[in-house]
């Protein structure tokens, strides 16, 4: 999204906060400034699912980005249980 204009800003933070809401019931919290990979991976989503949505195609963000959705959770639910050593 190459938007070099203010005029779409208020529709693509509401975007934003939709798929950061997706993500977040799909993956788990996460945070939006950190710096871990869990984190970083988490983002990348949200930015993904916010371009499709911004292209209304939304219905195809789950079926194209599966795979990520539940390797990224997966790998949450580790972190959690201090089973990985994801960090940085």
């Amino acid at each position: 999204m190459h938007i070099s204009h203010s005029g779409e800003d208020d529709n693509l933070k509401r975007l934003l906060s939709f798929s950061y809401a997706y993500v977040e019931s799909k993956c788990g919290a996460f945070e939006l400034q950190g710096e871990t990979t869990i984190d970083i991976r988490a983002m990348e989503l949200v930015l993904e699912r916010t371009r499709y949505a911004y292209n209304d195609a939304v219905e195809y963000f789950e079926d194209n980005f599966l795979s990520d959705i539940n390797s990224l959770g997966i790998d949450m639910i580790f972190a959690e249980e201090g089973d990985t050593d994801e960090g940085v």
